[in-house]
């Protein structure tokens, strides 16, 4: 049996090895990680490339534990579905957030992010509300879905519910959240500060950092945890070229553009083979909306209609129709402009402007009919070039006709027939042009 002394030296050499073991499992935090405050500005709309964004950003915050993530925000609004997903990736996010309104407002959805961060901060002179839902329509109406219908009802009254879920477990004024919801009422900093909606009013990133130092917060989970924040570093995460491309592309409006301008491309290319521009910019633009028809709720039906819309146009100018195939382009346009996007609960920033489709159905009419107007009056107009320009001319006879000889006609030589004998030197009138010759009359 060994004796105590001779045990002891095997012991501390596993004691040092199991203690490496576990501290090699646990990477060390180093000081850069531990003073990291993560910066994020969000000035768009709200729709699945933003939210892939804020996303990616919360994730690289809680990879380097970050001690704060800073969400600069001016929004519109914009789809409650993308909405719906920040939400969740801030209330589950590990790092501490804060919803900065540094802009000019948080409207629509832009209020959910708000009153679902950690801390939520606003600066002088911006404002925060109207978050009551609109559908963007899948039908012509004209306008949004009545705001009596069930289908607004249930829209409406989920989102109302879903304001004082995040309100409450926020510690926030749930009846103004509310309020916020169903009556669309909008409120100032001073007056969000005043109604619990937000925590504090800020000018800039540093004053924030100087209030939250030392503080406390609850987070969505019931936990607290006290923010140090002395000794930071704040490091701005901008959103990739590629986000950016994509963001611009989920506008509506230049997504109709875009198809507009597809279609009258490869038209151009089509009729005049060879200008090669015409073609490359349309294959472009069409290549672009299809992209973006990847972001936006696109409804098909609109696209088809919107396309037979601008082949109506294209067939006038080939195809007269005294503005029969101009009044069937500017329905299917206009039609097809309403109905463009799929039924989505959202806001106004994602929605076709009304003034965007009549702007352009009225100057596409109004151009094919300055076409049409100039077409029909070409044809009412006597030809002046070829065989029938050359009819009704007049002109003299440089020899006898009887019944053939020469006449200078239109400025040139002429071989001619009469039916009726001219004599040199007389006015004559071309009846018709028949294989190169003329036949003529003799004119008073």
């Amino acid at each position: 049996m060994s004796s105590p002394g001779r045990l002891r030296l095997p012991l501390a050499l596993l004691a040092l090895g199991v203690a490496g073991v576990v501290a090699a499992s646990d990477p060390p935090a180093t000081e850069s990680s531990e003073g990291l405050v993560y910066s994020v500005t969000l000035n768009d709309a709200l729709h699945p490339v933003t939210a892939r964004y804020l996303k990616e950003a919360i994730q690289k915050a809680n990879e380097a534990r970050a001690r704060l993530l800073i969400l600069k925000l001016d929004t519109p609004g914009g789809l409650v579905s993308s909405v719906e997903e920040m939400v969740k990736d801030i209330t589950s996010s590990r790092v501490p957030i804060v919803v900065f309104v540094n802009g000019s407002k948080a409207a629509s959805g832009g209020f959910f992010l708000t009153v679902a961060a950690d801390v939520a901060v606003m600066a002088p002179g911006t404002r925060i509300g109207a978050a009551h839902p609109v559908l963007i329509p899948t039908i012509p109406t004209g306008g949004e879905i009545p705001k009596d219908s069930p289908i607004m009802d249930k829209v409406e009254n989920d989102l109302a519910a879903y304001a004082r879920s995040l309100a409450s477990n926020r510690g926030r004024n749930e009846k103004i959240a509310e309020q916020i919801v169903r009556k669309s009422s909008s409120f100032t900093e001073r007056e969000a500060l005043k109604l619990r909606l937000i925590d504090y009013v800020c000018h800039d990133e540093n004053e924030i950092l100087s209030i939250l130092d030392g503080r406390t917060i609850r987070r969505f989970d019931g936990t607290t945890e006290t923010l140090h924040l002395s000794k930071v570093r704040i490091v701005s995460l901008d959103m990739s070229t590629r986000d950016r491309v994509l963001s611009v592309l989920a506008d509506p409006t230049l997504a109709i553009f875009l198809l507009f301008g597809g279609i009258i491309g490869l038209y151009v290319e089509f009729t005049h083979p060879g200008l090669i521009a015409p073609g490359v910019i349309g294959a472009i633009c069409l290549l672009l909306f299809a992209l973006s028809s990847q972001i936006l709720p696109m409804n098909w039906v609109g696209v088809g209609l919107v396309v037979t819309g601008i082949v109506l146009f294209l067939m006038e100018l080939k195809v007269p129709s005294y503005g029969t195939l101009t009044a069937g382009g500017v329905a299917c346009l206009v039609l097809g402009a309403l109905m463009l996007f799929k039924s989505e609960p959202g806001m106004p920033a994602l929605g076709a402007a009304r003034w965007t489709i009549l702007s352009i159905a009225g100057s596409a009419a109004v151009i094919m009919a300055s076409l049409t107007t100039l077409v029909v009056r070409a044809s009412r107009h006597k030809p002046t070039t070829g065989s029938a320009g050359l009819q009704g001319e007049r002109g003299t006879a440089l020899t006898d006709l009887d019944p053939e000889g020469r006449v200078f006609v239109h400025g040139e030589y002429w071989n001619a027939r009469a039916a009726r004998p001219i004599k040199q030197g007389a006015k004559v009138r071309v009846i018709r042009v028949d294989d190169l010759v003329l036949d003529v009359e003799e004119s008073p």
